[in-house]
């Protein structure tokens, strides 16, 4: 069974690295905002900006959720994937593993 890359197959998956900054950012000033606005205790100024921070934090945490599934399906493929080469190829992982653990034994013992 040959490796496949694997694509993104819907818009959720497609939540970019700086589209997060950017809601992280966008949260952190409306959080700023709000703290501002609690210190002049205008009521209806910590309604409005209490409001938009709860609409951005729900925002933010559902990009992190559909991100956070797409990590972990990723994942779990990948390890399919090397379950399957190391089941398919059993003498070639051990010898693999053996060269991986020389390398590091020569690396740590440098030290």
């Amino acid at each position: 069974m040959a490796m496949q890359p694997i694509e993104p197959q819907d818009q959720a998956r497609n939540v970019s690295k700086e589209q997060l900054y950017d809601d992280l950012r966008q949260l952190s000033s409306t959080v700023e905002e709000l703290m501002q606005a609690t210190a002049d205790d205008s009521r209806e100024n910590v309604s409005r900006v209490r409001e938009q921070a709860e609409q951005r934090l729900a925002a933010v945490k559902s990009r992190l959720s559909e991100k956070g599934e797409y990590v972990r399906e990723q994942a779990l493929e990948k390890f399919d994937c090397a379950d399957n080469y190391v089941h398919e190829n059993p003498w070639a992982s051990v010898g693999l593993a053996a060269g991986a653990g020389v390398v590091l034994g020569l690396l740590l013992g440098r030290r």
